[in-house]
C-alpha cells in the first residue's frame, strides 16, 4: 500500500477541521524546505471568513498536528481566506465562479496557446469553458490546468466603491 504524503494528510485533516467549523477547504498545501515547513490552509464560507474563523481553525488545526505529529520538524501554519484573487483549484469553483473574469495557466498547449486570459464560462464534461481575450472561445482539459485565478480590476472596484462612499455623503460635504 502506498505511503500518502504529509500534504495529503494535512488535506485530509484541515478539510475535517473545515467542515467542524462550518467552512469549506479551498485549498491547502505544505510549501518550504523540509526542514521548516509552511503549512497554508485556505478556508471560506459564502458570507465571507472572518478573523475569528481562521483563529479557530488555526488553533483546532495547530492541534491536531502537534499531537499526530507526523510532521517531524518546526513548521508554520497559516490560516486565511483565498482573497479577491482567489485560486481555483476544484471543478466546483470553475462552476461556482463561471461568469468571472479569471487567468489560466495550462500544463500543455491548446492552439499553440498555454496562458488564458479572458471569462469563466462553466464547466462542461471533465473541460472548463472559457472566453479568452486573445483566441476567444476554447475548452480546456480540467486536467490540464497547472494554475487558474479569479481576476479583479481592483481600479474598477474602487471606483464602484467611490461612487457609494461619495452617495452617502450629507448634502455640503
Amino acid at each position: 500500500m502506498a505511503e500518502i504524503s504529509i500534504a495529503e494528510r494535512v488535506e485530509k485533516l484541515a478539510e475535517r477541521v473545515a467542515i467542524d467549523h462550518g467552512l469549506e477547504l479551498v485549498h491547502c498545501e505544505v510549501a518550504g524546505p523540509e526542514n521548516k515547513p509552511i503549512v497554508r490552509v485556505f478556508i471560506d464560507k459564502p458570507q465571507g471568513v472572518t478573523h475569528d474563523d481562521c483563529s479557530a481553525v488555526s488553533l483546532h488545526l495547530g492541534t491536531i498536528l502537534d499531537v499526530e505529529d507526523f510532521i517531524h520538524a518546526s513548521y508554520t501554519l497559516e490560516v486565511s481566506s483565498p482573497g479577491l484573487e482567489r485560486g481555483l483549484y476544484k471543478r466546483s469553483h470553475y462552476e461556482r465562479f463561471a461568469g468571472s473574469d479569471a487567468k489560466m495557466k495550462t500544463r500543455l498547449p491548446i492552439n499553440g496557446q498555454r496562458n488564458f486570459r479572458g471569462r469563466l464560462l462553466g464547466v462542461e464534461g471533465n473541460d472548463v469553458l472559457f472566453d479568452d481575450r486573445t483566441n476567444g472561445k476554447v475548452r480546456v482539459p480540467l486536467d490540464i490546468i497547472k494554475q487558474a485565478n479569479i481576476e479583479v480590476d481592483v481600479s474598477d472596484e474602487l471606483r464602484k466603491g467611490s461612487r457609494t462612499s461619495f452617495s452617502k455623503l450629507p448634502e455640503g460635504s
